[in-house]
């Protein structure tokens, strides 16, 4: 028998994120594979890079940490070769790797000031999200909304459109109303609305591929308290209500688990309850639960969802009251590859019914949760939510198991329903329907050509993405 608190602690351990592995630091991350003769010759004269999940890694020449501004401009004027920014590696894109050098803005954190009547805030770039909600607190202001996972650098999440959840929420970009980018020749340019204005509405999700962005000025709001409910439900009873849910709650997203017919519904709204929590499960807990259960009965699938469909029929309604920095994220210790689309809202649910029904079909071993999020549009030059309202679905595999046969198989799916890839997520799209997917996809390839001819923020993904040889 498998004990309610240790299903439990998978199903939410493995459905929502993972943070980096204690094993893997920041300057170790990456996500490409040198190869062969190469891969043999930089491992005797580097160390390797590794994205958070270990699929993936590169030998760089070297790896830089500037302190300020000024090493910055000298790293970036001096340095031979190319350069390629990383954050917390925390996606599974090849935007990061080269075998040049890498440069991290781990040393350059921290909130630099604030505006109580605007409640606007300038932070470094370098600065992890889950390093900003408590001196923003200490400072009358919270962010607007924030994701599932707090590990990444505000400018890696920027720069890749992360996203939360919540029908009248943006992604962290649209929230951006000022930063400082860091070009080519080591000049630093402000951009807003007002100044720069093509270069800032380029920059906002940015790829890595302008310049070092260094500080951002963002827009936040008063600070405040969530309520966050989880909830078990049959998952046609979520997908029915669906829109319904998500406009009577601030923050909505569910997890769907696999051959379970049931999903995890979870909702954020603002409050002035006390603080108080129910009675919770480390989220960590049993994390290889499901994984077993696949194991132990992989020559039924149906007795699998009988014991699945049972045990969380059994799962009671969970309750946090906290600061909302706090409950937004939580620590995930479970790694996984990823592939996550973001759709037009009106095929969201229609498309996730057939990913559901294709992967059950076809894929048995799957046990990693799907999960659903809503996005409010924006106009953005590179964001995915440019000009429309989206609903974005995320698949998932076990870190070490081979990902490529589903991804494969769903990925048909999320294009027919005219979806646009998670720029940090695994993707098999091409320059050319990228263009097709925005309409600035050539303004921005001529400000980066005009911001940086010779091409020093490139990698060879980033190339092949922009069409250069």
């Amino acid at each position: 028998m498998i004990s309610r608190r240790n299903l439990l602690g998978s199903l939410i351990g493995t459905a929502v994120g993972a943070s980096l592995s204690p094993n893997i630091s920041i300057a170790e991350e990456t996500n490409t594979i040198t190869s062969g003769e190469n891969l043999e010759k930089a491992t005797r004269k580097s160390l390797p890079w590794r994205n958070w999940s270990g699929s993936q890694e590169c030998f760089p020449q070297s790896r830089i940490a500037p302190k300020n501004l000024t090493e910055l401009q000298q790293i970036i004027t001096q340095t031979k070769g190319h350069i390629r920014p990383v954050g917390a590696g925390h996606s599974f894109s090849p935007l990061v790797p080269t075998q040049d050098t890498i440069l991290s803005l781990s040393r350059m954190t921290g909130v630099i000031s604030h505006d109580e009547s605007t409640n606007q805030a300038v932070i470094m770039a370098g600065t992890r999200l889950g390093d900003i909600g408590k001196p923003l607190a200490e400072r009358g202001q919270a962010m607007i909304n924030m994701p599932d996972i707090d590990e990444q650098t505000l400018a890696g999440a920027l720069g890749t459109a992360t996203h939360g959840t919540g029908a009248s929420l943006g992604c962290l970009s649209d929230f951006v109303e000022g930063l400082e980018l860091m070009t080519a020749n080591g000049e630093v340019l402000s951009c807003d609305r007002q100044t720069n204005s093509d270069i800032f509405q380029a920059a906002r999700v940015n790829l890595g591929a302008l310049g070092i962005v260094t500080q951002i000025r963002l827009q936040n709001m008063p600070k405040y308290r969530l309520r966050r409910e989880t909830t078990c439900l049959p998952i046609d009873e979520i997908l029915d209500n669906a829109e319904q849910i998500a406009q009577a709650n601030r923050n909505f997203e569910f997890f769907y688990i696999p051959f379970s017919g049931y999903g995890l519904l979870d909702t954020h709204n603002i409050t002035d309850e006390a603080i108080s929590v129910t009675d919770k499960i480390d989220q960590n807990d049993g994390t290889e639960t499901l994984k077993q259960l696949r194991d132990w009965l992989a020559w039924s699938p149906r007795i699998r969802e009988y014991i699945l469909s049972h045990e969380m029929q059994k799962i009671e309604k969970e309750v946090t009251i906290a600061n909302s920095w706090q409950n937004y994220a939580q620590e995930r210790n479970v790694r996984f590859n990823e592939m996550e689309y973001h759709l037009p809202r009106e095929f969201a649910v229609q498309a996730f019914r057939e990913i559901r029904d294709m992967v059950e079909k076809h894929f048995d071993e799957v046990f990693f949760p799907f999960e659903f999020r809503f996005v409010k549009s924006d106009y953005i030059w590179l964001s995915p939510f440019n000009g429309r309202e989206t609903c974005s679905i995320a698949v998932h595999r076990f870190y070490n198991e081979d990902y490529q046969a589903m991804f494969k198989a769903v990925e048909p799916i999320f294009k027919k329903y005219r979806g646009r890839p998670h720029w940090g997520k695994l993707n098999s799209m091409q320059s050319q329907e990228f263009a097709a997917h925005y309409a600035n996809w050539q303004n921005f390839k001529d400000i980066r050509q005009s911001l940086d001819p010779e091409g020093k923020f490139l990698n060879p993904y980033l190339k092949s993405l922009f069409d250069i040889a």
